[in-house]
């Protein structure tokens, strides 16, 4: 499966890069790792860069990570649609109060945007 891991230094989006390593290593995923600029964040790109190379590396897998500038959500979107990705998979959603599920802005973005399909890791 051609999978496409947004992240952008969120607790939520390390999570989703573990569990979409990890993923990869044992169902041989074809991998890339795009890092988005997360306005909510306050890790660096060049931080979220090196965990994920660090991650992939550690897992043994061949992945690409590469750098979206401009708007995340719409990066994301139009590189899984150019590039026939089968799958989108962020971090993200959290479980209210009152028990409804609230996600940030650019995972609500590829969600209500994408072709393809999307997996949240929460």
């Amino acid at each position: 499966m051609k999978v496409l891991l947004g992240i952008g230094g969120s607790d939520d989006s390390f999570r989703a890069l573990d569990r979409t390593v990890e993923r990869a290593a044992v169902a041989d995923d074809d991998l890339t790792v795009a890092v988005v600029e997360n306005p909510d964040s306050s890790v660096s790109v060049d931080e979220v860069v090196r965990r994920a190379e660090e991650a992939i590396e550690e897992a043994g897998i061949g992945a690409e990570v590469r750098r979206v500038e401009g708007d995340p959500g719409s990066g994301l979107v139009e590189i899984a649609e150019r590039e026939s990705f089968d799958e989108i998979v962020l971090g993200g959603g959290h479980t209210s109060p009152m028990g409804k599920i609230t996600i940030g802005s650019i995972a609500e973005f590829v969600l209500l945007n994408a072709k393809t399909s999307v997996t949240l890791v929460r």
